[in-house]
């Protein structure tokens, strides 16, 4: 709901800050692209006045601003010198460009957040002891207190208020200012008039001995605006981490090969194809690219989907992100940096959030025209007071203060963050944890909804079910040959029978399985076709894992991921609910096509990359469907960003966490429906709060104009506004959770 923050720089600055700037243009063709950080973007109207703005120039391809990392995408047909006119466009509205850079970005974001910290910190010291005094001035005025009493206790006020407000309005002045530099109002344009304007009239009735003065309700106000945005800032500082952790997967120095045989560490951005790298056993991969040389099981889960590690051998392709779970590889660089299937994610996730962070709250449309509106009703008082009704300016003044005040748009700023926070505060205690601050709106709008299989509807990890009549000495033996396993399925014969003594000597072939010599026998474990061959065939897509006791004797280990244990129900009550459900898996055919019978989902596609999952959910929004993603993987995180809303469960990895609206703990899977029943009943409180702050307008507005009010009156009168809205939204704490659209 706010603007531009930060005090433009003298015009020499900009000249020196724009005079390289056609060095950082990207050419292809005829087409030129740039990106850049635009200083003072808060909130989806920012967003969509720059975009406006830029759409308008007739040879601009593409203008998109993620909210979050407050990131310029822009495209244009022309000349890199044309990046200077475009540019001056949108500094024009009152906002700063830079060349993008992550680390300034994350800096310029530190930065805002202690200051906001601190100017929150000097209004909640000034708002605390001011309202001592004031307490002290009520208290005086029903037990005969003397003028001079009065007016002392009012100059201590003033002392301690007048530069509190100085310091801790900053952020809301320095953005009213740009904003009236630009020629346009924004929300900070009536909080600022207000903050300024009470303390003024105060400190002209204290020098006169009035009555009255209002330095209380000018720094509560400032201190309870200032806990709001620290807070949004907070929120939006963690979401801007996603493609940071995300990157981080494949930013680990690499050990190329040199053609004299020695080893070189060297980041990937270095690395060129055609390079050999080594990636040694539970190494991650940092680039993609053939193996060369060496047999081993990459762990591709994070890319794919895939719950069982893939047999690689010379002339597989592997990925960055992946992880070599058993021998040694030499990799042929295909592609490094920022060419990789990795960083391809990372940019379907930023493209996906540019989409996502135009989304703009019901309030942030009514705040649009209510700036204009409180100011032209403001002057409307003073100049028909001051001119026509024959009153000195001080007091026309005062009139004009108690509209701004009594307008002030509280009630209309927390009719939205009351309900997120008490509706945020029940999901909590039901294990789910809101993390956009638009969730809650976007996730009542849903009617569509699409699973992960892998980690969502499974548990996301293999466990033992089937072990026939295998002896209990026999499974302690196999379990023995796993302990020196990494593979998942040995992770989940060791899970099942802990108490195993592990034996040594054993050697892992890669993609094969495990071998040791116990008392003359060879022992082995692993794939049907190594470890038992003679074994009846099995379906080679199972999860299973064969063992050979070295006597002729072989057994078979079945595994499944299985489903968590309230995923039917789950699914149950969200078709009862009207939502229509669709599985999207980058798993094998088999499994997914087992899970998807096992629940009863008619629509599902196996093998889908993440790219597909993304072109999925847009194919959707085409359709005018409103679409919720469950996932966990990395594979996730671009759909996660890309849907109209998002969940994660709370074993995702870190990036998909980030990349989602909410997370829920533990393994039930009836969290979803929780989130939504919720986020219907907040939707509905929100509507009621915003129509009690315009009502309260409506009634309050036309007595404030008639002179009847008195800004400490219009103080308490917003103050009792503010108080119904939280107290509806306190109602929302009480309700009983449903699952009905």
């Amino acid at each position: 709901m706010t603007e531009a923050v930060g005090a433009a720089p003298p015009e020499e600055d900009d000249e020196r800050r724009l005079d390289g700037l056609e060095s950082y243009v990207v050419r292809d063709g005829e087409r030129s692209s740039l990106s850049l950080l635009a200083e003072g973007v808060h909130c989806g109207a920012c967003v969509a006045k720059i975009e406006r703005a830029l759409e308008r120039e007739p040879q601009v391809l593409e203008a998109r601003v993620n909210l979050t990392s407050r990131r310029l995408s822009l495209a244009w047909r022309g000349p890199a010198a044309r990046a200077r006119e475009l540019v001056a466009k949108v500094e024009a509205l009152g906002f700063r460009l830079i060349p993008f850079d992550a680390q300034a970005a994350e800096d310029d974001d530190a930065a805002e957040r202690k200051a906001l910290l601190r100017a929150m910190a000097v209004a909640g010291f000034a708002a605390a002891n001011v309202m001592l005094l004031s307490v002290s001035v009520w208290a005086g005025h029903a037990q005969g207190m003397t003028d001079t009493t009065r007016t002392l206790l009012h100059w201590f006020s003033a002392l301690v208020a007048l530069p509190a407000i100085a310091i801790a309005g900053q952020p809301f002045f320095r953005s009213a200012l740009r904003a009236l530099r630009a020629g346009h109002t924004n929300m900070d344009v009536p909080i600022s008039l207000a903050v300024i304007l009470a303390p003024a009239v105060s400190l002209l009735e204290t020098i006169r001995h009035g009555p009255h003065a209002y330095f209380d309700s000018a720094v509560m106000l400032l201190f309870f605006l200032l806990v709001g945005r620290y807070l949004d800032r907070q929120a939006r500082g963690r979401a801007r981490q996603a493609a940071t952790r995300l990157l981080a997967l494949g930013a680990r120095a690499v050990t190329v090969l040199t053609p004299d045989g020695r080893h070189r560490a060297l980041p990937p951005r270095l690395v060129e194809p055609g390079m050999n790298v080594l990636v040694t056993a539970g190494e991650r991969i940092g680039v993609d690219g053939r193996v060369k040389d060496g047999r081993s099981e990459v762990d591709t889960s994070l890319i794919t989907g895939e719950s069982l590690p893939q047999p690689t051998a010379p002339g597989a392709m592997v990925f960055a992100g992946t992880l070599n779970l058993s021998a040694p590889l030499t990799v042929t660089v295909a592609r490094a940096g920022d060419d990789t299937l990795l960083a391809e994610v990372v940019r379907l996730m930023e493209v996906a959030e540019r989409q996502k962070g135009r989304f703009v709250t019901l309030a942030d449309r009514l705040a649009s025209w209510y700036a204009p509106l409180v100011h032209g009703l403001a002057l409307t008082a003073f100049l028909g007071w001051w001119l026509l009704g024959g009153l000195a300016w001080t007091d026309a003044l005062l009139i004009a203060c108690a509209v701004l005040i009594i307008t002030c748009p509280c009630a209309l700023g927390l009719a939205v963050p009351a309900v997120q926070v008490i509706a945020s505060e029940r999901l909590l205690k039901r294990g789910v944890l809101l993390k956009a601050a638009t969730a809650l709106e976007r996730l009542a709008q849903v009617q569509h909804i699409v699973f992960d299989k892998t980690g969502t509807l499974t548990r996301g990890k293999p466990e033992l079910v089937e072990r026939g009549d295998i002896p209990a000495t026999t499974l302690a033996l196999a379990t023995g040959l796993a302990a020196q396993s990494r593979h998942p399925l040995a992770r989940a014969l060791r899970r099942a029978v802990p108490d195993a003594s592990v034996i040594s000597g054993v050697t892992e072939h890669p993609g094969q399985g495990l071998q040791a010599t116990l008392d003359g026998r060879r022992l082995r474990l692993g794939r049907r076709a190594w470890a038992a061959p003679t074994a009846p065939g099995t379906d080679t897509t199972a999860l299973e894992l064969w063992f050979a006791d070295g006597t002729g004797n072989a057994w078979r280990l079945g595994f499944a991921d299985e489903l968590r244990d309230d995923a039917a129900t789950a699914l149950a009550d969200l078709r009862r609910a009207g939502y229509s459900i669709e599985l999207l898996s980058g798993d094998r055919e088999p499994a997914v096509r087992a899970v998807a019978e096992t629940l009863g989902i008619d629509r599902w596609t196996a093998e889908v990359s993440p790219a597909a999952k993304v072109g999925r959910l847009e194919e959707l929004r085409g359709e005018h469907v409103r679409a919720l993603m469950v996932g966990d993987g990395l594979n996730d995180a671009p759909a996660l960003a890309a849907a109209h809303a998002s969940l994660s469960p709370s074993s995702a990895m870190d990036v998909s966490q980030t990349a989602a609206d909410a997370v829920f703990q533990g393994d039930r899977l009836g969290a979803v429906t929780e989130t939504l029943a919720t986020a219907k009943a907040a939707d509905r409180v929100v509507r009621q709060n915003l129509a009690l702050a315009l009502s309260y307008n409506v009634l309050t507005v036309p007595i404030a104009m008639a002179g009847l009010v008195t800004p400490l009156i219009a103080a308490l009168a917003m103050s009792a506004s503010s108080l119904v809205v939280v107290g509806n939204a306190l109602r929302l704490g009480y309700q009983r959770g449903g699952g009905s659209r």
